[in-house]
């Protein structure tokens, strides 16, 4: 089960950092500080049940 749940977050994060890059390309300021808040509360997620995932300390903080 932990490992779906991972498997899953992992995903989750994966689309928004794809939804970030495209809200950024094309200059949606709102798309932007939506994704940002997005990736932080997956990493804030997962860190809650333990699940280390690569990020840089930016994301963690909801910032691009």
């Amino acid at each position: 089960m932990t490992a779906m749940f991972e498997e899953e977050l992992r995903a989750q994060l994966a689309l928004a950092r794809e939804d970030l890059a495209k809200a950024a390309g094309e200059g949606d300021l709102d798309g932007v500080q939506a994704s940002e808040g997005r990736i932080a509360g997956l990493l804030r997620l997962a860190a809650s049940h333990g699940i280390t995932l690569p990020h840089t300390p930016s994301e963690e903080r909801g910032e691009s």
